[in-house]
């Protein structure tokens, strides 16, 4: 009986082939004395989250982080795959005790979905931290929320010297705040190369001369030696970013590889996984030609961005860190700025210092937090 009868709800015309009877006959004929047919579902009248909470004070942030979820998106017109790691937060009101915490996940899987269904090319990683954005507003009853997606990618590339195919990796970064007056979104990425330092090359330089004019060449002849030659410093790797934020049509000119050119560009060099030695030499002589402070390379991710994005408005976002992993020091070297382009081009043009510059929250319309910073 405890299997007939809810088989008779869900197949009741089924033939038991023995006795040519139907299922619903049989359950019929036998009694159904301590069978009780429980809900499909579980309904609980309490909703502890809706109710008002002990201390009756807001929380600017709550929410989830490192949501792990595969992701599909456009990537310089590309279709690519990622292993995207979500943050989604929403501010939370004093009478309410808590955030929907599942909601988090269900509007992620949802956005993927409707993502994944889509028959023209995929959405860009600012379109997707939008809409998650907009809809936890909305299903959480929130006042604003923050999303960030933070996904690994590779883009191909090809070794100096000998011409090796490689694939190297790099991080693209989404960050988007919604609230009752809209939403807006940045997009960035995260690449690494190297640095040689200036400062003790300089001194090595110096060094080198004095030892030559000891040796007896005469100070001309020192100094046209130590310039035919690289000079020893210490070099390090870095990781350096650049987050970008501008509305239609202009945030579409933005380009993942264009970004990860940008970043690269302005450390002493690239770096590569594969290096033949060929390669190797090329880049460390690369590198020691072209030696950087790390506030050589915010200032020139700053420069060539603000020249590739010529026809950005003033009223566009830009910000740029890099951190130096020191080889002879047991600390690292950072350095950060970030600002409207307006605000750089007037200290570009005009040589004003303009000291206080717009930050990410602030352009975003939102409340400054690790979820909005570079």
């Amino acid at each position: 009986a405890f299997n007939l009868v809810p088989l008779a709800e869900i197949a009741p015309d089924l033939v038991e082939p023995r006795s040519g009877k139907t299922v619903a006959a049989l359950a019929a004929a036998i009694p159904h004395d301590g069978i009780v047919r429980k809900a499909r579902a579980i309904h609980f009248a309490a909703n502890r989250q809706e109710e008002a909470p002990e201390v009756r004070l807001s929380l600017n942030r709550v929410g989830v982080s490192s949501v792990k979820h595969v992701i599909r998106l456009d990537v310089g017109g590309r279709e690519r795959t990622f292993h995207g790691d979500f943050t989604m937060v929403a501010d939370l009101a004093p009478d309410k005790a808590g955030v929907h915490m599942s909601r988090f996940s269900e509007l992620l899987e949802s956005a993927t979905l409707d993502v994944l269904a889509r028959t023209e090319k995929p959405v860009r990683v600012e379109d997707l931290t939008e809409q998650i954005a907009r809809e936890i507003v909305a299903s959480q009853g929130a006042l604003r929320a923050d999303v960030r997606l933070r996904a690994e990618f590779d883009l191909e590339r090809w070794t100096p010297v000998s011409g090796k195919r490689t694939e190297e990796m790099y991080t693209l970064v989404g960050i988007a705040h919604a609230d009752a007056h809209g939403a807006r979104r940045v997009v960035g990425v995260e690449a690494e190369g190297m640095t040689a330092c200036p400062c003790a090359q300089l001194m090595v330089r110096e060094h080198s001369i004095r030892e030559l004019q000891e040796a007896g060449f005469g100070e001309a002849d020192a100094v046209r030696a130590v310039d035919a030659l690289p000079v020893a410093t210490h070099n390090q790797r870095g990781r350096g970013t650049v987050f970008i934020g501008a509305a239609e049509p202009y945030a579409a000119e933005l380009r993942a590889e264009d970004l990860v050119e940008i970043v690269e560009s302005s450390m002493s060099s690239e770096t590569y996984d594969l290096l033949k030695r060929p390669d190797e030499f090329f880049i460390v002589n690369k590198a020691h030609h072209n030696p950087k402070f790390v506030e050589d390379v915010v200032r020139g991710i700053l420069a060539r961005a603000l020249d590739v994005y010529a026809d950005f408005p003033d009223s566009a976002y830009i910000g740029a860190s890099q951190v130096n992993y020191e080889s002879i020091h047991k600390h690292d070297a950072f350095a950060e700025a970030f600002g409207l382009f307006g605000e750089f081009r007037r200290e570009l043009r005009a040589g004003v210092h303009v000291d206080v510059k717009t930050d990410l929250a602030t352009w975003l319309g939102t409340r400054p937090s690790p979820v909005v910073s570079l």
